[in-house]
């Protein structure tokens, strides 16, 4: 019998983050483009400079009513028969506020894309904000808190964040309101905050996907082009200011079985050269199911199914932003103290001896190996291309920090883990049963211990 040989693998084919194209329609919009062959899916994400530090006194959570509004309906058709529009496109639109503004995303085919931007840029033009629709989505809002209160998890980040900064800053409060704001948002309100701050010479709009064959910037003149509005300089990005003495609070939820950790303090943004760093060093610690603190919490002792350090921007300009540093998980009740006291004892031994050199081999691999299928939809692409549009950073920011990753050495990422997260430096927020928890956390000396209700 005769066998074949065995193929072989070639060479690797050289992948870099797609670069778009920059330019800007008559009425002062920025268009990021990037073709994509075979994306036969367009992704578009739309991003408007109406951050919620902007949001008037008392009515937090008007740019998330603001945002759930733009997709339910405009002045030419009610919230039914939009709906129906894009669904014959067979489009979905989205939309949310978040600190730095509002994100509208929308993906479609690319054979209904001129239909899909028509959509768009009417709802971006003309949104109805009827009184009706306003006051369900409040509605529908005020119905949502409760269940965020239950949650651990978003219990224990609306507690950290009110921990970290002062009462005056728009970041201690619920990115989405608190029952109380909410509730007092009208129409009015509504509309007033998008006549304020949503324009088209401060919004930017980026388009990824297969656009052979398609005149975009036809398309796009007829389309997003065709709003207008008056010009208005960018609102400047107030400093941040945070507290991360060392410190521990306890939301109190009695009978509960787990305790939900969340661990965290306020440290550089990606306009600092110590980001990419900062990234490997933190994978190491707690980012995939063989770091460190997975390693031990979870597979030595079993106290958890899992406990994750991450960076997560919070808000960036042309001075610098901050980015939240934290640890999160959830252990089982009795195990806190325990849990907490090996927690902390990875963090000294990583300060002391420091992260090895497979470690960091490892996570370059994960973090730069895993990149072209992470970007493999025009939804990835075009989802970073808006992160960058939102926290100032160049074009090619994504691209130049895939080749930091790799030329960073296992020195600098000990380092800048170390300094993210230092063990006398970080404010501890833990939701479970105050009574079985309280005084074996106080025993372990890693801050003032302060009890609230749940």
């Amino acid at each position: 019998m005769e066998f074949h040989p065995q193929p072989t693998a070639g060479p690797a084919s050289p992948w870099a983050f797609p670069a778009p194209e920059r330019g800007t329609l008559a009425n002062g919009m920025t268009v990021l483009r990037c073709h994509r062959p075979g994306q036969q899916v367009v992704a578009v994400e739309v991003f408007l400079a109406a951050p919620l530090d902007a949001e008037p006194e008392g009515l937090d959570g008007v740019a998330t009513i603001m945002a759930r509004a733009l997709t339910e309906g405009t002045d030419k058709h009610s919230a039914e028969e939009f709906a129906a529009e894009l669904e014959r496109c067979g489009a979905t639109l989205d939309a949310h506020a978040d600190h730095p503004g509002l994100r509208v995303s929308l993906e479609v085919p690319v054979s209904r894309l001129p239909k899909a931007l028509s959509l768009l840029a009417e709802a971006l033009r003309a949104p109805a904000f009827a009184d009706s629709e306003i006051e369900r989505l409040v509605r529908n809002r005020l119905d949502e808190i409760p269940h965020e209160q239950a949650n651990p998890a978003r219990r224990a980040a609306k507690q950290l964040s009110k921990e970290l900064f002062p009462a005056t800053a728009r970041m201690s409060r619920p990115r989405q309101g608190t029952e109380e704001t909410v509730a007092a948002i009208d129409a009015a309100a509504v509309r007033a905050f998008y006549e304020a701050y949503v324009r088209p010479s401060t919004t930017v709009t980026v388009v990824v996907g297969d656009l052979a064959g398609t005149d975009l910037d036809a398309i796009l003149a007829d389309t997003l082009g065709d709003w207008t509005g008056d010009t208005a300089e960018p609102r400047p990005v107030p400093p941040i200011t945070a507290d991360d003495t060392g410190r521990v609070v306890i939301v109190d939820r009695p009978g509960a079985v787990q305790t939900q950790l969340l661990i965290g303090r306020i440290g550089p943004d990606r306009h600092d050269r110590v980001w990419a760093a900062q990234v490997l060093g933190t994978y190491c610690l707690g980012g995939t199911l063989t770091s460190r603190l997975d390693r031990v919490l979870r597979e030595e002792k079993g106290y958890t199914y899992g406990v994750r350090s991450f960076g997560q921007v919070l808000r960036s300009g042309p001075d610098g932003g901050a980015a939240m540093l934290a640890i999160s998980g959830s252990v089982d009740t009795p195990n806190t103290g325990p849990a907490l006291d090996d927690l902390w004892k990875v963090l000294r031994r990583l300060a002391a001896d420091g992260l090895t050199d497979a470690e960091r081999e490892t996570a370059v691999q994960n973090l730069v190996g895993v990149a072209p299928l992470k970007y493999e939809t025009a939804a990835a692409v075009a989802g970073t291309l808006a992160d960058q549009v939102e926290q100032f950073l160049p074009d090619d920011y994504q691209a130049q920090l895939y080749a930091q990753l790799a030329d960073t050495g296992t020195v600098e990422a000990t380092a800048a883990v170390v300094n993210a997260f230092p063990a006398d430096r970080l404010v501890t927020v833990l939701v479970g049963d105050a009574a079985q928890i309280a005084e074996p956390v106080r025993a372990l000396g890693i801050g003032e211990v302060t009890v609230v209700t749940g």
